[in-house]
């Protein structure tokens, strides 16, 4: 589908967004390091390795259920640097606030990124604000940038899924998007659901610390488990089963989805990650997760297959099997 205009489905995290990185940004900036289209860019400086990576927080509504707009914008960056393999060690930061924002917001937004940037042990060394008049912006979007250390002995990157490699989720599916809709929407239930944002950095070294061969780290943010699965199994040109029966979901999050017509495959998390590794050392990799506090519901989700090079299916709970697409359009708006 082309269109004139940038649509929201350009920036929901599927196909549209893969399509204008591919055929618009890629061209026009085009280098090795940007080709390899990874959550950052692992780059070669003398002494050593980094990985630089930056996004920019534009979600709706700022404060949630177990986050905000401002601990977003830490623990996003640095998971995208972590899930490079690196160690993440300094932060921008980048605000746009719309003229008439209340200073108490503002107050308690860069509180809780103080708090986020302390828990994730980074440290916030630059920065940038801009006013803008009132209707220009909405309320107010951060933008952070970081960078980290990369060992000598990683090499981690969406490129590296082998035949044979075990899929491994670090938790439940879908908290995160599930939150904000009814936050955004007003909705309520009996069951409180919460936002799983959380930094990953020190989980990512307990897995690093097994010594098993890591081939794979990716947060599932915008577009969830399915569209990631889709962009590592493109990258590598290996195929990927997952199993419908071994995918983590709450069960409050699962009937809010089942109500609203969300499939939890396609619903971004925010404390998430995959971890793609040789089957014989993925019982230590679990292991290493489910020892963080944020990896308690971690399990095996599939494998890396010969079969169906590029794709992505699932075997579904009455035994057959259906490709798992990357996800076309835009779900969920200003989720992170």
């Amino acid at each position: 589908m082309k269109s004139d205009k940038i649509l929201l489905d350009h920036g929901s995290g599927g196909k549209m967004s893969h399509r204008l990185t591919a055929n618009l940004l890629l061209p026009a900036f085009d280098n090795p390091a940007l080709a390899m289209l990874d959550d950052g860019a692992t780059l070669h400086l003398p002494g050593g390795r980094i990985a630089f990576s930056t996004d920019t927080y534009v979600v709706d509504p700022i404060f949630f259920p177990g986050g905000s707009i401002g601990d977003l914008a830490i623990n996003g960056t640095v998971n995208d640097v972590a899930m490079c393999g690196a160690t993440p060690l300094y932060l921008s930061v980048g605000m746009i606030i719309e003229e008439g924002f209340p200073m108490a917001d503002l107050e308690r937004v860069v509180a809780q990124m103080g708090r986020a940037a302390r828990l994730a042990g980074v440290t916030v060394v630059t920065g940038d604000t801009k006013v803008v008049p009132k209707g220009a912006a909405d309320k107010i979007f951060i933008n952070t940038a970081g960078i980290g250390t990369i060992d000598e002995n990683v090499n981690v990157s969406g490129a590296n899924a082998r035949p044979g490699d075990t899929v491994i989720l670090s938790g439940t599916m879908a908290d995160h998007g599930m939150t904000i809709l009814t936050q955004r929407e007003g909705l309520a239930f009996d069951s409180d659901v919460k936002s799983d944002s959380a930094p990953l950095n020190h989980m990512v070294a307990d897995i690093f610390g097994t010594g098993c061969d890591i081939h794979v780290l990716r947060d599932p943010t915008r577009g969830g488990v399915g569209t990631t699965l889709n962009e590592i199994a493109d990258q590598s040109k290996a195929g990927i089963r997952i199993d419908e029966d071994r995918l983590p979901v709450r069960p409050a999050v699962s009937g809010i989805c089942e109500l609203l017509g969300f499939d939890p495959l396609y619903v971004a998390n925010e404390g998430k990650l995959l971890a793609l590794v040789p089957a014989d050392q993925a019982g230590r990799v679990l292991a290493a997760i489910q020892q963080s506090p944020y990896g308690k519901d971690a399990c095996i989700i599939g494998e890396v297959t010969d079969d169906h090079p590029g794709r992505v299916f699932m075997r579904t709970r009455i035994g057959g099997e259906r490709i798992v697409d990357m996800l076309t359009g835009e779900q969920l708006p200003r989720i992170c």
